[in-house]
């Protein structure tokens, strides 16, 4: 660990068993040596309270705190995350085992971190036992109040659902057909906010026995079934895990996507790498290894994006067990024939330079508005088109942004937004009075907006706001959408730019018409040909700009640009294609990190001359070269 710069190990993370061998016995001894001998070795511990993965005697005497899904099924242990979030046998076991291990190491040296389970809900995002059944009902007595409230929130009067007595309500189980969509999307509420108590009844402990300790738990990027914004209110530190596909091309887009909801999810505050792996993992169908270099390069780039801290799951790597294959820092054979073994000592030596960064943060002008309860409200069934997908429309806008350099945060449509000067909104299907305000708010202050298609269609019970399209956005955006015209698999339309541009726009479209908004590009084939497709409008303040359909990548980047330019945002560093560049500042400083995503060496026109922090060289107006997956880290005119 001291040759590979290892200075914090998480420590106990599924050790329940071994911890707490049956319910009245206790095994410390193993604990106790092994933090001590990281400690002596000059390696502070993140530890776990162990959580994350109940002993079998716990479920053996108590198989009522096992799991079930919606259709009945009740999952047993033999793997991990056996556990109802609303158990209260559960709660109690693993609050009796918190309170153990905090009294034990709470004031131990080598203590630097809590670790509350892990990835939660990563398993078992949600149950549907008569436990949460009962967990439901009470969160639902305490939203709405009244028996009546909920029936209206729900709309039950529809295929005669409605209820009489608190009672009668379930979770969304198994149906002939489509459950209640309200009731569904009260469901993931309630299950996020279920998990969320699990994790704050050990953070309480912690919190009075350790009031000095941070504590997180390892976020796993845009997981749809937790709301991060609540949970990260709960963190003293964002954690997060990034698994990105070495065989997919535009994994180096979305692990950048992901550092970004880290950052921003932690309010700018420096957030940690938790795990990633030194080479491959073992559960894909097919699991890639990372060519050379890859592992360096995605690991700095964390560094750029706002993490002060990267780790890897794992230390050494498994000799039984359901991840033997997953990768790690120590392999199963001899390190000095390990490749990913000489990169991470590489990287270790690099990083011992490079504590001033931490000094720094990472600014963004631009943010994209993300709100866990219009995803999942979005993608319920039965609506005009299964295939809009929340991530893949948030995708769309964040590729171009990334790929001319422009850093992006994120945040939800509800927060501060009075520090951006471009706000994007894209398929912001469920929208709150409060978001709406905001957003408005935030236009007529001088702010610009994008908003794409099948935004602001419902409220916060998924119930349709009625007077036209998007009806809370009308006046804004200087239109009404008349109706939807969804695209099929492989169907696209023509869309012509009024400069004479012609794009393609696929999956979705809009029959607009337009009030006092500009039309920017139509629709140029099929059923609306002649009918806008893209519109902005100007106002005192700012301006908005709306796009009816899913615009090809060029066409998108245009429109992007042209948004871009109205709010004056301009990028961190001109770079060849496929070379990222993002910058941190504070304090007086500024460090750019140069990232080469090509297995080919490329040349970067330096305009700021300063010190390369990697090696210690002078760096030089004119172009630097940067070698295949290579990196450069330029502390700038000091």
């Amino acid at each position: 660990m001291q040759e590979a710069g290892v200075n914090l190990v998480s420590l106990a993370i599924f050790a329940w068993s071994r911890i707490q061998p049956d319910r009245d016995s206790w095994d410390f001894d193993w604990l106790d040596r092994i933090i001590s001998m990281l400690y002596e070795g000059g390696v502070r511990v993140n530890l776990a309270t162990a959580t994350a993965s109940p002993p079998p005697w716990l479920s053996h005497a108590h198989p009522e705190m096992l799991p079930v899904l919606a259709d009945g099924t009740r999952l047993w242990h033999g793997a991990r995350q056996h556990y109802c979030p609303s158990s209260p046998v559960y709660r109690v076991a693993a609050g009796r085992l918190v309170e153990a291990i905090a009294e034990r190491y709470g004031h131990h040296p080598a203590l630097a971190m809590w670790h509350v389970g892990n990835e939660f809900g990563c398993h078992v995002p949600a149950c549907y036992c008569d436990v949460s059944a009962q967990g439901f009902r009470a969160w639902l007595k305490e939203r709405y109040g009244s028996i009546d409230d909920l029936n209206r929130a729900w709309g039950t009067d529809f295929w005669s659902q409605r209820y009489s007595d608190w009672e009668e309500i379930i979770p969304p189980r198994r149906t002939p057909t489509w459950p209640n969509p309200s009731q569904q999307l009260d469901y993931m509420r309630f299950s996020s906010d279920a998990l969320l108590e699990c994790y704050e009844l050990e953070h309480k402990v912690l919190s009075r026995l350790t009031p000095d300790i941070p504590v997180t738990t390892n976020f796993m990027s845009f997981f749809k079934p937790l709301d991060y914004w609540k949970w990260a209110k709960n963190e003293d530190v964002v954690s997060n895990d990034s698994y990105p596909d070495p065989s997919d091309p535009e994994s180096s887009m979305k692990a950048a996507m992901a550092g970004d909801l880290m950052r921003s999810l932690g309010g700018g505050r420096p957030w940690i790498l938790m795990e990633q792996t030194t080479n491959r993992v073992n559960w894909r169908e097919v699991n890639a290894p990372k060519p050379p270099g890859l592992m360096r390069l995605w690991s700095y780039q964390a560094l750029a994006r706002g993490a002060d801290g990267v780790m890897f799951f794992q230390w050494r790597q498994s000799r039984a067990g359901a991840e033997k294959f997953h990768s790690a820092m120590v392999p199963h054979g001899p390190v000095a024939s390990s490749p990913a073994w000489h990169e991470v000592v590489r990287l270790g030596k690099e990083f011992r330079g490079l504590d001033v960064v931490g000094d720094t943060r990472a600014h963004a002008e631009v943010t994209i508005l993300f709100d866990w309860e219009s995803w999942w409200a979005l993608e319920l069934p039965s609506k005009p088109s299964s295939a809009v997908r929340q991530i893949d429309q948030i995708e769309a806008l964040y590729r171009p942004l990334y790929d001319a350099n422009v850093m992006v945060d994120f945040a939800h449509p509800a927060a501060d937004l009075s520090r951006y000067r471009l706000v994007l909104a894209p398929s912001l299907y469920l929208v709150t009075d409060e978001a709406t305000a905001n957003i408005e708010a935030f236009v007529a202050a001088g702010g610009v907006v994008l908003m794409t298609f099948f935004s602001g269609i419902v409220d916060d019970r998924d119930h349709i706001r009625l007077g036209g399209y998007p009806k809370p956005f009308q006046d804004l955006l200087g239109l009404r959408v008349v109706d939807f015209h969804p695209l099929s698999s492989g169907q696209d339309v023509a869309v012509h730019f009024a400069d004479g541009f012609l794009a393609r726009g696929s999956l979705w479209s809009e029959n607009i018409e337009v009030n006092d908004a500009e039309v920017v590009a139509t629709f140029a084939s099929g059923d609306l040909a002649e009918r806008p497709a893209i519109t902005t409008r100007q106002h005192e303040g700012g301006s908005a700009f709306y796009m009816g359909t899913c615009p090809d990548g060029i066409a998108t980047a245009r429109v992007l640009q042209l948004a871009c330019s109205r709010a004056g945002i301009t990028p961190a560093a001109e770079t060849p294609q496929g070379v990222e560049a993002v910058r941190r500042g504070g304090k007086g400083k500024s460090i750019l990190f140069l990232l080469n995503h090509r297995d080919v060496a490329v040349e970067v026109p330096i305009n700021e001359p300063g010190t390369s922090l990697i090696d210690g060289s002078d760096v030089h107006r004119g172009l630097l070269r940067l070698e295949a997956r290579g990196v450069a880290v330029i502390r700038e005119g000091w």
